[in-house]
C-alpha cells in the first residue's frame, strides 16, 4: 500500500555543476559568420531610429521572418559628439544619441552619470559598445573564452580577450558584476605583462569585459592607435563611427565566447524495504463486499512500482518521477531508486 516516509538527512544530496555551451544560435562557435546586420545605413539619419543607437547582427538575414538577435554594436561619447542633436533647439548642442549611449552604460558600471570610463589611467571621451543579447547566454558569459579580432584599414588586426586566466579569476566588483580588461592575446591570456597595448603606448587599456552583464565596453582612443579607424568627433554629425566600428568587428572574422550555466541537483535515495510498499490501495483489487479479487495477494503479495511522489512537511504534492520500467516489489525484495531534482 502507499504511505509517506520522511527522508533522513542521509538520503538527500546537493550537486552543482557548470554547464558551458556555445552563446551563439545553432551553437554556432564563431558569431561571425553572421553578419547580417539590421536597419540600413541611411536610417540613421533620423535621430528617432535606433540604427541612430545601435545596430543589431542577426542569425540570418535581417530580411527574414524568423530570426535571432545575436549581439549590438554602440557608439558612446560623453560630451554627445559624433552623432546628430535630437532638436536644435538653443541649449540642446550635444544631446544626442551617442551621448545616450554614454550615460547608459556608466550608469549600469557606476550607478551614476557622473563617472567616467577610465582605461588604466586614460580617460577618453568615446566608447564602443558591444552588447550580447541577454537570450543568448545562461547565467553568464564565460571568462576566458573571449576571442575577438577586429580589423582596420591597411589589413591592421588585433586579437583581444580579457585577462582572466592571467589574473587567475581576480575581478574588480562593479554594479554590473565582475569586471575583466580586454587585452591583446587569447583565450583569457594577456600577451605581454603591460595593459597599455595599443601602438604608441599612451592610450590606455583596450576596454572591459562584464562577463556578468554580458557586455564589452571598448577604448576607442586604443582601438583607433592600433587599428587606424576614423573616427568624426564633430558635433551634430551623421554618427559614422558606428559604422566604422560595424566593419571593424565584422572585417576581423572571429568573434567566439561561451556561456555558462549552474545547474543544481539536488538527489533523493528514495528506499523501499522488503516489508514495506507490497500492497495495493486500488480500489479494483476488492469487490462490494471488501474481498480481495486476486486471491494470490493474501499470501504471496506482488506490486510494481511505476512512481514516487514527494511531499512537503504539510503533505502536499511537490514533485512527481517516474522509474524508465515498473520495479517488481514483494516481501523478499528491496528497491533504492535515485530522484534526481534539476533547478
Amino acid at each position: 500500500m502507499a504511505g509517506l516516509i520522511r527522508y533522513n538527512n542521509g538520503d538527500k544530496v546537493v550537486d552543482t555543476q557548470k554547464i558551458v555551451t556555445s552563446t551563439w544560435s545553432n551553437n554556432t562557435n564563431n558569431a561571425n559568420t553572421y553578419i547580417n546586420f539590421t536597419s540600413s545605413i541611411s536610417t540613421a539619419n533620423d535621430v528617432t531610429s535606433s540604427a541612430a543607437f545601435f545596430r543589431e547582427v542577426y542569425n540570418t538575414s535581417s530580411a527574414e521572418i524568423v530570426k535571432e538577435t545575436q549581439y549590438a554594436l554602440a557608439y558612446g561619447h560623453r560630451k554627445g559628439s559624433g552623432s546628430l542633436d535630437f532638436t536644435n533647439a538653443a541649449g540642446a548642442i550635444g544631446n544626442s544619441a551617442t551621448k545616450v549611449i554614454y550615460n547608459q552604460y556608466r550608469q549600469l558600471v557606476y550607478g551614476d552619470e557622473a563617472s567616467d570610463f577610465n582605461f588604466n589611467g586614460v580617460t577618453p571621451d568615446d566608447i564602443y559598445v558591444i552588447n550580447i543579447n541577454r537570450a543568448r547566454y545562461k547565467h553568464n558569459l564565460k571568462p576566458g573564452t573571449l576571442n575577438l579580432t577586429l580589423s582596420g584599414s591597411s589589413l591592421q588586426s588585433i586579437q583581444l580577450t580579457d585577462d582572466s586566466i592571467s589574473k587567475s579569476g581576480s575581478a574588480t566588483i562593479t554594479n554590473a558584476g565582475r569586471q575583466f580588461n580586454i587585452v591583446s592575446g587569447g583565450s583569457g591570456v594577456m600577451s605581454g605583462s603591460s595593459l597599455n597595448q595599443a601602438v604608441g603606448g599612451n592610450s590606455g587599456s583596450y576596454g572591459f569585459f562584464y562577463p556578468d552583464a554580458g557586455f564589452i565596453i571598448l577604448n576607442a582612443t586604443a582601438l583607433s592607435a592600433s587599428l587606424h579607424i576614423s573616427r568624426s568627433l564633430g558635433s551634430n554629425v551623421i554618427n559614422d563611427n558606428l559604422n566604422q566600428f560595424m566593419s571593424a568587428v565584422s572585417g576581423g572574422g572571429e568573434f567566439i565566447v561561451d556561456s555558462e550555466e549552474k545547474v543544481t541537483s539536488q538527489y533523493f535515495f528514495t528506499r523501499a524495504k522488503n516489508n514495506e510498499f507490497n500492497y495495493t490501495t486500488n480500489p479494483s483489487f476488492i469487490d462490494t463486499n471488501g474481498n480481495l479479487n486476486f486471491t494470490s495477494m493474501v499470501d504471496n503479495p506482488k506490486t510494481f512500482i511505476t512512481t514516487i511522489g514527494l511531499y512537503n512537511d504539510s503533505n502536499d504534492l511537490v514533485a512527481v518521477a517516474k522509474v524508465s520500467q515498473p520495479i517488481s516489489k514483494d516481501f523478499s525484495k528491496e528497491a533504492l531508486i535515485r530522484v534526481k531534482l534539476d533547478y
